[in-house]
């Protein structure tokens, strides 16, 4: 495939939070202008007209993941007077999940395109679910090249009009309201300029957002915001959302202050006042009455391809196949590590089933009952890395949705205050004008452009050293993957 461009696109902000603190000693320092001229990234300037070198701007710097490349600015420093420490600030965010690490791991990533190195930046530390798994890599390698290698999956195995996408990932359900429209535009722009797609949410389809309509899943949520016949004909995908794993059984939810004048006309509802989605749809109580919702969008688009939402209750496995008899194309399984800060902590940790249980669970049934290979699993809910994607597709998922590591990219901090329409400090989830114009849709489009070649260079990175020339291969690889606690036995 031919990727699309890299571009650096730094932080937003002139004193990002960042990892290291670039040091100069200035009583070694000649201005020689070496730094300047070697690194890529703009963490070192010497202006037209000025004989020294400013102060180095440390939020644009990747640290050692660059040491080992030929503009590694400390090794090229004629005099060593380059030096790299632990910022200050470093210890300012992050949590057991998203730790700091892996919170300025993909800024950094969405800066550059590049991948970086160590585990630190491949998983987080809360104790379970992918932080305990790891890949048990073959010690002689194949020596495939990167070009040889396929990442792109099928989403329709079934009867009908063939769908692929480029790499296994594409974004989640974020709707109009929880987020900017500037949001919803750069992540339609980084899907289209990869080949893969972007989810509309449960409010509804913005009138901008057509141009990018081959590569957006509109939903059909329990509420039927923003649910019109006319997008529903357009798209390629259309996705039902029965339940979340970050609100299993809750329903969806958007506070009034949240529900400005655009997000009232485009959900239907009154300015001002919160919003809830029942839980569950009220027409849905069998297979029959799953098959006719089915029924119902093939109706009005015989083209498109059905995705059915779920979380993971401990039947899940039979919920699969109960979609497959009504006809779906996608079983999207949403485990419990997912949402944002908008979502109940004691529904996020105590409800759901962990996605990392529910994938081969789902899997195995669907291989004894002859359908997995009509179906095609897609799994969400807590995937922060490209390693987190890879593990899940190991365990036997086709490919994976991602949308809090979108959000991490554009800037977010993790501050939880999603719920509240000016909660947001950097204008990503919040409906409040002023705010919202804080992200440019060209910046964050490309900061999502480079996010995504990161994580394909790392999948990429995981085929080769397993021998295998598409990510096909990965799926459902248990032998591939090792357990931590069994590391330790070992």
């Amino acid at each position: 495939m031919i990727s699309p461009a890299i571009k650096i696109a730094s932080s937003r902000f002139p004193n990002e939070i960042s990892e290291i603190e670039v040091k100069r000693d200035v009583s070694k320092c000649i201005n020689c202008g070496t730094c300047a001229k070697v690194c890529p990234f703009g963490v070192h300037e010497r202006k037209t007209g000025y004989n020294r070198v400013s102060k180095p701007l440390s939020y644009l710097c990747i640290g050692t993941s660059c040491e080992d490349n030929p503009f590694y600015c400390v090794n090229r420093c004629p005099r060593n007077a380059l030096s790299l420490d632990i910022s200050s600030e470093y210890s300012t965010i992050g949590d057991y999940r998203w730790t700091r690490d892996l919170i300025i791991g993909t800024w950094k990533q969405a800066e550059t395109g590049m991948p970086l190195k160590g585990r630190r930046y491949e998983i987080g530390n809360s104790g379970g679910g992918f932080d305990r798994i790891f890949f048990n890599f073959p010690k002689d390698e194949d020596g495939i090249e990167d070009e040889d290698i396929s990442t792109g999956i099928e989403l329709n195995r079934r009867k009908g009009k063939k769908i692929s996408i480029e790499v296994p990932f594409y974004g989640g359900g974020m709707s109009f309201g929880s987020v900017s429209l500037s949001v919803m535009l750069a992540r339609a722009k980084a899907a289209r300029a990869w080949g893969t797609f972007t989810c509309t949410g449960e409010g509804g389809y913005p009138e901008k957002l057509k141009e990018y309509d081959d590569n957006v899943i509109t939903q059909v949520a329990t509420g039927l915001f923003g649910v019109m016949e006319d997008t529903i004909q357009r798209v390629k995908i259309v996705e039902f959302k029965y339940a979340q794993g970050a609100k299993p059984g809750l329903g969806g939810h958007l506070l009034g202050d949240k529900v400005t004048p655009e997000v009232a006309r485009m959900r239907e509802a009154v300015l001002g006042s919160s919003l809830f989605s029942p839980f569950p749809f009220h027409s849905v109580y069998s297979v029959e009455d799953h098959k006719k919702h089915v029924d119902w969008i093939k109706e009005i688009n015989p083209d498109a391809i059905v995705s059915v939402k779920v979380s993971t209750p401990t039947d899940v496995d039979m919920v699969a196949v109960g979609s497959y008899y009504a006809g779906a194309n996608i079983i999207h399984l949403d485990g419990s590590y997912g949402g944002t800060g908008a979502a109940p902590d004691i529904a996020k940790k105590n409800i759901a089933m962990p996605i990392e249980y529910a994938i081969p669970k789902v899997h195995e049934f669907l291989k004894e009952q002859g359908m997995r290979d009509k179906m095609t699993l897609i799994a969400s809910g807590g995937i922060r890395t490209a390693h987190d994607a890879a593990k899940a597709i190991a365990l036997g998922a086709d490919g994976v949705v991602i949308g809090t590591a979108e959000l991490v990219a554009l800037g977010c901090v993790r501050c939880g205050n999603c719920e509240s329409g000016r909660g947001c400090p950097r204008g990503i989830a919040t409906t409040d004008p002023e705010l919202s114009r804080a992200v440019d849709v060209e910046w964050g489009a490309q900061r999502l452009i480079n996010l995504y070649a990161a994580w394909r260079s790392e999948i990429v990175e995981v085929l080769r050293r397993f021998g295998m020339r598409s990510v096909k291969e990965l799926v459902g690889r248990y032998d591939c993957l090792c357990y931590v606690d069994i590391t330790r036995r070992k």
